[in-house]
This record gives structure tokens, sequence and C-alpha cells, in this order.
């Protein structure tokens, strides 16, 4: 426009539901030397090329995109109720993050969900280049895309809990910061060169080609990656536990609803989540709108994906270097209050001010067409630093993914609605004469949440959040 194996053992191998915070000397100092190092660099590496892979999984749906509304003709509604239909197995993430965190596969929890998830993708992304593109295979290409989105699924659960236990001591921000730039770098990458090949030909088949081929190469990485190298040798030589699979997990789910009801958390949580659901996404009738009305080229179309992009990382580069200094509740506020300017900005391109004003639909929407999404997506930066300093040790996964799966829930609700409002106002693949006014009610949809960001907190320091916690009691 951005799940379990079926069987396990009755007894499994989990850590201590209490175990000791991960610092960054599980990757230096506290390793039994260089190898453990280089293991441990390794892992991060993975994690890395994880975050550039998701990113760059634009390179395919910009194709499918195409290849839905051009090749298969569907209608803006229709196109937009298949994107969100796609992203439900993304709802299941909260259920991923519990498993993950109890669950151990030989003695890792994490990595052995990452090659799971990268495996599906693989299937459903090759199936999707060795059948043709015709309206007789649509029902196994909505198949295939959901499949595709239930691997994603399991991979971003296990890389961000990765990603969690190890920033746990590390300056505020760092590791994710740097996570949402190779998601940035992928995603540019992605929408540039498929705007480009999509040029070049209309087969999409190519794009899932080249994509499942870096699938390989994932899982490739991942599976010749160690997880134990993280650990510092007093959490690894631990004596492990073992319990049944459902005295495991009900003690996780447990360990995560006590997480989500801490006041630090699910305030913050319902904030973000509600700001993101009560707007209208009009993203399918715009895509419509700007290749079936305004002609405009693939290329272009992914060039601005890519100048977005460009937007998120030289915010996410400006919010590592300065994000202690800023209080979270300015920068959330402002983030929102520009979101819903840069939905409003739409309206122009809408009612073709910009040609009034000299400038062609071309450079406007290589310019500003995916703002909104840009800001939408670093707006979610703050609170996964939040989430992921606040988190109980041994729940990273669990309330990760619960995030992760309430933010992609909102954007189906959003998504709902905005399939709605376009029904409503009467937008269709010949007429978007109403566009505006569903541009006006998404502005306004935008600035409601202003009205109650109390629920966010003013910093994200756990140990200045219990100070002001006691001062207001």
């Amino acid at each position: 426009m951005h799940q379990l194996p079926s069987q396990f053992q009755a007894a499994h191998v989990i850590r201590p539901l209490a175990s000791p915070a991960l610092g960054s000397s599980s990757l230096t100092k506290e390793g039994t030397g260089g190898n453990s190092t280089d293991a441990g660099r390794q892992v991060l590496a993975l994690c890395g090329f994880g975050y550039w892979v998701q990113g760059f999984r634009c390179f395919p749906w910009l194709a499918l995109n195409f290849h839905l509304v051009h090749a298969l003709n569907l209608s803006p509604a229709t196109l937009q109720l298949v994107q969100n239909t796609g992203n439900l197995p993304m709802v299941a993430k909260p259920l991923l993050g519990v498993i993950s965190d109890a669950v151990y596969i030989g003695d890792a929890h994490r990595l052995p969900y990452i090659s799971i998830g990268v495996i599906l993708q693989l299937v459903s992304w090759g199936t999707l280049a060795s059948i043709p593109v015709t309206g007789e295979t649509f029902p196994t290409q909505v198949t295939c895309i959901l499949l595709s989105n239930l691997g994603a699924s399991f991979a971003e659960v296990a890389t961000d809990a990765l990603v969690a236990e190890i920033s746990r001591t590390r300056r505020s921000g760092e590791l994710q910061s740097y996570a949402f730039i190779a998601l940035a770098a992928g995603a540019m990458l992605g929408n540039l060169s498929g705007g480009f090949l999509l040029l070049k030909t209309p087969e999409p088949q190519i794009l899932f080609v080249i994509f499942a081929l870096l699938l390989s190469a994932q899982l490739a990485l991942s599976l010749t990656t160690k997880e134990t190298s993280i650990y510092p040798p007093q959490i690894s030589n631990h004596r492990l536990i073992r319990s049944s699979l459902s005295e495991n997990l009900s003690k996780q789910f447990s360990n995560l609803i006590t997480a989500i009801n801490e006041e630090s958390i699910s305030y913050p949580l319902s904030w973000i989540v509600a700001s993101v659901a009560v707007v209208p996404i009009l993203s399918g009738s715009m895509f419509c709108f700007q290749t079936q009305c305004l002609k405009i080229d693939p290329a272009v179309i992914g060039l601005s994906k890519v100048i977005g992009q460009l937007v998120v990382l030289s915010a996410a580069f400006f919010y590592e270097r300065y994000s202690k200094r800023l209080p979270m509740r300015r920068l959330i506020c402002g983030a929102q209050i520009l979101y819903a300017l840069s939905l409003l900005s739409d309206l122009i391109l809408v009612k073709q001010v910009n040609i009034k004003l000299g400038i062609s639909n071309e450079a406007y929407v290589l310019c500003l067409s995916a703002l909104a999404e840009a800001i939408a997506q670093f707006k979610m930066l703050p609170f996964s630093v939040l989430f992921s300093r606040l988190c109980p040790s041994g729940c990273e996964g669990s309330l990760l993914a619960f995030f992760a799966s309430a933010m992609c829930l909102s954007s189906i609700l959003g998504g709902i609605f905005g399939v709605g409002l376009a029904s409503l106002i009467g937008v269709t693949s010949g007429d978007y004469s109403s566009m505006a006014t569903g541009i006006l009610v998404q502005f306004v949809a935008a600035l409601v949440p202003l009205g109650w960001t109390s629920c966010i907190p003013i910093t994200k320091n756990p140990e200045e959040m219990r100070m002001a916690k006691r001062r207001r009691a």
C-alpha cells in the first residue's frame, strides 16, 4: 500500500519465566571467547537482515496490487478487502508470542520460529510464481497471501522478541531505531526496484521469484545461526525446567494479561491502537484513482514509496539521536497532527489543485503520496521502545506480539471503515467525484485522538514514570 507446528511433544524445555534481563554484555564481555562474540553478532545480523526483508516485502506486493487492479480488474473496495483480509493472520501474533516465549524447539525459542516463518513465506511466494495469474486461480492467490502473512507473523514475532531481549540494558531506543532503519532501507529498495521492473515486464511472477530467492538466503542464515550465543553463560548453563505444554502456556498467558493490565502499558497501548482504528483507510481507493484515473506509472508510485521510506529513515535517525531530549507526549502529538495534514494533502490531488499551481500529477504523487503512510509507520517507533523497556523479563515475545497484533487489527478495522465509507459516498472504479468527502472525513477522524493524549506518558523511562506516578498518588 505494510503458525506453529501442528504437534509438539508432551514435555517441553523452557527457560525460567523470571530469568535475568539480558544485557549488551551477553554479546561481548560475557562471551566465552571470540567465537561467542562473532556468533552474537551473527544473531544481530540475522535480525537486521530479517527487518530488511520485512521492508522488502513491498517489492512483490507492489506487483501483486497492480496485477489485482489491471489483470483481474478488481474494484477499489474489493482490492482493499483483499488487502485487509490478507492481514488477518497478523492478528494471531499474541498466540505466536506466547508460544515463542514458553516453548523451546531444541535449545532455542526464537530462531526456529523465524525459520518456520520464512519457510511458509517461501512456499507461498514460490506458489504464486508458478501458477498463472488469472481469475481462475484467484482463490489460490488469496490462500497464498494468507500463508505469506502467516509466515511473516512468525518471523516478525521472533525477531521483535530477540531485539527486545538484546536491547534491555542498551541505550534507549538504539536497537529499535536500527531495526526501523533496516526496515525502511528494505522498503526503499523494494519500492524503487519494483516500480522499475514493472515498467520492463508485465509479468509479476518475476518479482515473486526474486523475493523467493531472498527468502531462501534468510532461511539459510537462520538455520546456520546459534541462538544460545546471545545469552550469558550463567543463563545458558542454567538448569532447564521441564513441564507440560498446557502449564507453560497458561503461565505465559497469565504473565501477558498481568503486563497488559499495568496502567503504564495499557494506557499508551489503548491510545496508539485507537488512533489507527478511528481513521478510515482509503489507500485502495487512492491507489485505483492514481493508476486508473490519473494513469500514474508504476515507477512513479514506487518512487513515491521510496521517498516515504526516506522520511521514515530520517525520522528514525533523528529519534535515535535526540530521543532522550524529546518528551514522548509532545513528539506523538506533533506526529499525529502531521499525519492528519498529510491525509488532507490528498485533497489537492483529487481536486487537481496541483495542476492549477503548475505541479504535475506525477510530481505531486512522487513527493507527497506516501507521506501519511510514512508518518503512521514512524509513530509506532516510540511505542515500540516504550513497551520494550516496560515488558517483564520472559514476556518480550508475548507483549510485543500483542502490540503488533493490536496494531494490525486496528489497521484492519480502519480498512473496513474505509471500505464502508467508500461505498457510502459512492466511490467506484469509474467515479471518484466523491473522494474529496472521504478525505475530509479522514482528516477529522485523525484529529480525534488528540483529545485523549493524557494516555501517553510524558517520558518513556520506566524509572521516571514510576516517580511521576508516586507524585500523583
